[in-house]
């Protein structure tokens, strides 16, 4: 039985490891900027590093904790329609972290373990993801209210397979998991594109979750460029991304008249991925070796912001707490 003291742990839903994707995102980012920006860099992207590994740490045992004392709450969470696909951070979370790590020098042997768990899990996922579908467009099935920006974590967590893989040594099956993610991006956001138009948008406490339209582009580029893609192709990826930012920009009067939710975390990691790859691609004395900068500067600042959110909102009370009501109800399994 839980107590009182227990009972946020039970809102501590999947997407909780939002976060650590954020930081784990903006600490590459940093990194890809060393060649510009000097030493200095990669001392923010291991103290970022160091940040993002701490908050997986403490988020894994609250989720074991959470498991054990809340089994509904997880059962819940399981069987939602946009909420199950926020597990799908955990598996990236556990890809991500060893990316971190060897960027930053740590030993090849822990990071190859952590990051063939994180694509065993993410493989499985999308399995059970996917394999939901077909129950049709019934209870559990493929409803028009899953057809969020959030059905991208699920599927698209594939591409980042080769970040890590590729110096670990796995560029075979990296180009296999990364394949899978490849076929289903563009069916995922045909599928969100076509809800917009026959049912509306999402509700509006979820609207920060568009800007993981900019993910997939970004993190394929990064991807394709460990794999040895030909230049153009990943200019070309580079290029959806900018647009995909400029696209959800238009949301940014809404997102900012919606009150400080996890929902807003879903801004961090594709800021993080875009201005990673700028850096990559950014030459001393080109046109991105002013825009790479300027990019991580402003992910910097999204990213401090939120993390004095979150702090706040753990603070009072208004995070871990339950859901709004919304139009989105939970299915049966």
């Amino acid at each position: 039985m839980s107590s009182r003291h227990d009972q946020p742990l039970q809102y501590l839903t999947p997407g909780w490891y939002a976060p650590v994707m954020g930081l784990s995102g903006l600490s590459l980012a940093w990194h890809q900027a060393a060649p510009l920006m000097g030493e200095g860099a990669d001392a923010a992207a291991l103290v970022i590093g160091l940040l993002a590994a701490a908050a997986f740490a403490v988020l894994a045992v609250a989720t074991l904790l959470r498991m054990q004392r809340h089994p509904k709450a997880w059962a819940d969470d399981r069987r939602h329609p946009v909420r199950h696909t926020f597990i799908a951070t955990l598996p990236i979370s556990l890809i991500l972290l060893p990316a971190v790590a060897l960027s930053l020098g740590a030993p090849a042997a822990p990071a190859r373990l952590m990051w063939w768990a994180g694509c065993a899990s993410q493989l499985v996922l999308t399995v059970w993801v996917l394999g939901r579908w077909w129950q049709g467009n019934g209870a559990g099935g493929l409803q028009w209210a899953s057809a969020t920006p959030a059905l991208f974590l699920p599927i698209v967590g594939n591409v980042l397979v080769p970040i890590a893989g590729v110096p670990l040594g796995h560029a075979e099956w990296s180009a296999a998991q990364f394949g899978i993610g490849l076929m289903f991006w563009p069916v995922v956001l045909t599928l969100i594109v076509v809800r917009i138009a026959l049912q509306g948008m999402w509700p509006e406490r979820l609207l920060p979750a568009a800007f993981i339209f900019i993910a997939p582009p970004a993190a394929v580029g990064l991807s394709a460029m460990q794999l040895g893609a030909p230049a153009g192709v990943v200019w070309g990826l580079w290029g959806m991304a900018l647009f995909g930012l400029l696209w959800v920009a238009r949301l940014l009067p809404r997102i900012a008249a919606q009150p400080f939710g996890l929902a807003h975390w879903g801004m961090s990691f594709p800021l993080a991925s875009l201005a990673a790859l700028t850096l990559r691609l950014a030459a001393p004395g080109g046109p991105l070796a002013v825009l790479g900068p300027a990019l991580l500067a402003l992910v910097s600042l999204v990213i401090t912001a939120l993390v004095l959110g979150t702090v706040r909102g753990l603070r009072d009370g208004s995070l871990l707490a339950p859901e709004p009501v919304a139009a989105i109800q939970p299915v049966a399994a």
